[in-house]
């Protein structure tokens, strides 16, 4: 204990700035190496708890610091599609969707009615839901990290949902935070909106092609559907009436 108090204490910057503290062959064995040594340890366990550095001081645990999320939504399934080049993406969403209608929406449309446009459309409306789906998830992951990295609080939990706290953004934690969310997250937001839209307008065209290949309007069909059976329609009217009908073409 004597000689742990007569060693002054070190500090990350004392460390970088004069490497020549320690020695250049020093022994595992002396007290005084073993000493530097725990005094190392404790300066570098305290300083970096939580991921936090002596320049910002952040208590927010790794794991929920924004621009570790960024970067974990970034490498993770399906958000990292959203965040590659277009062709990527547009080519994983295609085949996700094509897959999905082959292999669901085809056999169970194929239950449902006999028509094969009424089955080609349903393949196709299954395929364009599951990419909806997908694409509206990726939206939700990636508006989410764009707010913590914009916003100049940070909303963590250091153990549990029951001790919440707020840790207030340094300027340049924010600054930093919000050309990421700027210049990386913004951008491929845009491109999941447009998505969103032409998925939508693709999904309400196929629902509608897909009532009137169901339902055709016909007027004479409808004209003859509502002439009640029996009673009144043209042909009955002509075989009592013919003097009526004697200028009509169709008569006979």
């Amino acid at each position: 204990m004597a000689a742990v108090s007569l060693v002054p204490p070190l500090s990350l910057s004392h460390l970088r700035c004069k490497p020549s503290f320690f020695p250049p062959n020093p022994n595992p064995n002396s007290n005084h190496w073993r000493t530097n040594r725990i005094i190392l340890i404790s300066v570098s366990s305290s300083s970096f708890r939580n991921g936090s550095t002596p320049e910002t001081e952040c208590p927010v645990p790794l794991e929920q610091q924004p621009v570790n999320e960024y970067q974990a939504l970034s490498d993770s399934f399906p958000f990292s599609w959203a965040a590659a080049d277009l062709f990527a993406y547009c080519s994983r969403l295609a085949i996700t969707g094509v897959s999905f209608s082959l292999f669901i929406g085809l056999p169970v449309s194929s239950f449902g009615t006999a028509d094969p446009r009424a089955r080609a459309l349903g393949a196709a409306s299954a395929g364009i839901l599951s990419v909806t789906l997908a694409v509206l998830r990726m939206y939700l992951g990636w508006a989410y990290v764009g707010n913590r990295l914009l916003s100049a609080t940070v909303e963590y939990e250091e153990t549990g949902w029951y001790d919440g706290q707020i840790w207030v953004k340094t300027p340049e934690v924010l600054a930093r935070d919000r050309l990421l969310g700027s210049f990386s997250v913004k951008p491929v937001l845009s491109r999941v909106k447009l998505t969103l839209v032409g998925l939508a307008v693709s999904l309400v065209l196929c629902v509608l092609l897909f009532i009137n290949i169901e339902n055709p309007k016909d007027s004479s069909q409808e004209a003859e559907l509502k002439a009640i059976a029996g009673v009144y329609n043209d042909a009955s009217a002509k075989s009592f009436e013919p003097d009526a009908f004697c200028g009509d073409p169709d008569f006979s």
